[in-house]
């Protein structure tokens, strides 16, 4: 499994879901074999994270993140209605395509308009479409989110926070004076990637159909400054060194590439696939967790979000 799908799994198990993780042996692309997987499972929740995410490689092989982003979420979707038709599709697209915005326009909410700036960008939006129309068309149940930055434990180097930290513990065992940093200009709202996968679950049993949600800290961060606390506990003293083409790299990765917060998705993910749901310790204080994820929406832009209907067996 990739970063999030790992994560998400241990979340689902540890709540006494019964999961199915598919990995890449499930391919997007081939509508029959994700039929066949969804067929032989029946799942009632499906977290559908199979995605290329690597912007930089979007713009040299735009056709193959349309092949298994866009395509993949149409295959994903037509499966889960042929194979299990009563089943919820989460959808986790990206806030990478929300693109370039200005100042006044943030904190971004669910209404700001989309304008991708990058190919991944575009097909993760080119996905929410088709997600939207079989909500429209075909009255398929489906949840879109977009996440933004996600950090947390197992997750690649190429993404800024570990390539930090990487790079601070490797001048502390080798008593280096200095590292070499990319542009540390823009501000993120990064949030732990377990309290995210908690949010996905969160959202299968309480959100609406049809909606989108960011999910997201509400806060934002100077890179600068976020690396310069991983350097007073990691590494005390070190120098952060601009390395031009240490930026061009990052850059390439997605985590530096617009100036405002971004979606972070990272790496190839998998089709999570959710059995029964059944009952468990907490599940009082997750049920007091969604009401208060609700009344915060309805705070923040004036819609009410009605609890889903429950799955599996209880």
């Amino acid at each position: 499994m990739g970063f999030v799908g790992r994560h998400l799994d241990e979340h689902l198990r540890a709540c006494g879901d019964e999961v199915i993780g598919v990995d890449r042996n499930c391919d997007v692309t081939d509508l029959d074999v994700v039929t066949r997987t969804f067929d032989e499972h029946r799942p009632e929740v499906i977290y559908h994270l199979a995605a290329m995410t690597h912007v930089g490689e979007s713009w040299s092989d735009p056709g193959l993140f349309t092949r298994v982003n866009v395509l993949g979420t149409a295959n994903v979707l037509k499966a889960a209605r042929t194979a299990v038709p009563d089943s919820l599709v989460l959808l986790v697209s990206s806030s990478d395509v929300y693109g370039v915005v200005a100042e006044r326009d943030l904190p971004l909410r669910e209404t700001h308009p989309p304008v991708p700036a990058n190919p991944y960008a575009q097909s993760k939006r080119e996905a929410e479409q088709i997600a939207f129309d079989a909500v429209r068309n075909e009255h398929q149940r489906v949840i879109v989110v977009r996440p933004f930055n996600h950090v947390g434990p197992g997750q690649s180097i190429q993404f800024v926070v570990p390539a930090l930290v990487s790079r601070l513990l490797e001048a502390k065992s080798q008593g280096l004076g200095e590292i070499p940093v990319g542009d540390l200009s823009p501000r993120r709202d990064f949030s732990d990637v377990r309290d995210v996968v908690r949010a996905y679950r969160l959202l299968t049993r309480f959100g609406t159909f049809g909606e989108i949600y960011n999910v997201a800290s509400g806060h934002d961060v100077a890179l600068l400054d976020l690396a310069q606390q991983l350097a007073t506990l990691l590494c005390p003293g070190v120098r952060l060194v601009p390395d031009e083409s240490l930026r061009v790299s990052e850059d390439a990765a997605g985590d530096a590439e617009e100036p405002h917060p971004h979606g972070g998705d990272a790496q190839v993910e998998e089709v999570g696939v959710l059995g029964g749901l059944r009952d468990e310790p907490g599940r009082d204080a997750e049920q007091r967790d969604g009401r208060a994820a609700r009344q915060g929406s309805e705070g923040d832009g004036g819609r009410q979000q009605p609890a889903a209907p429950r799955y599996g067996t209880q």
